[in-house]
């Protein structure tokens, strides 16, 4: 099983299509949406493509494939036009033979840890928040950023991580890897 580990699409439905025909061509059965999908926030300039309502409509389609949680941008009122949960602050799960800890990275990141207690057991933290792709081992648990599909910053690529049971990799959205952490 692939996943495609996505951040900060912040209502670009060019880029939105541009995630999901990657997710397709790497096969991918499930995608994380690390928040910030509707709105670009006040500190952003509008991303290219900017159509709110577009990606409501093509993330409402594949909505029995996507896990998500909450970015600073996002709000009650998104919850209310996307068809998938959106409000969780942290998500653990096990996928692709890993304990993933899942947010969006303005509450827990590198600099911020979470406690063991969040943590529970999740030998990754996975957040985006900064538009930048970070990877980074602290202790026992990485740090792991895909960077932003919409507004990348530092000059890096609008990129994503696909990650399988065997490998993890970033790439940017015409799936030239950019780096990869792996194999395992």
């Amino acid at each position: 099983m692939g996943i495609l580990i996505a951040s900060d699409i912040h209502g670009s439905a060019l880029y939105c299509g541009r995630m999901l025909e990657r997710m397709e061509a790497e096969r991918a059965e499930q995608l994380v949406l690390l928040g910030d999908i509707l709105y670009h926030g006040p500190r952003n300039d509008l991303p290219e493509g900017y159509a709110p309502k577009e990606v409501i409509a093509m993330l409402n389609r594949i909505k029995d494939h996507i896990l998500c949680v909450r970015g600073n941008c996002d709000a009650e009122v998104d919850q209310m036009v996307l068809d998938f949960p959106i409000t969780a602050e942290y998500r653990v799960e096990n996928l692709c033979g890993r304990r993933l800890f899942f947010t969006h990275g303005h509450h827990y990141n590198l600099q911020k840890q979470p406690g063991a207690d969040l943590l529970r057991g999740a030998e990754y933290v996975i957040y985006g928040h900064t538009h930048v792709p970070l990877k980074e081992r602290a202790g026992n648990v990485w740090y792991l950023n895909p960077g932003s599909v919409s507004l990348p910053k530092d000059g890096s690529s609008h990129s994503c991580i696909l990650m399988t049971e065997h490998e993890i990799r970033w790439m940017d959205l015409d799936g030239e890897t950019l780096d990869a952490l792996g194999p395992y």
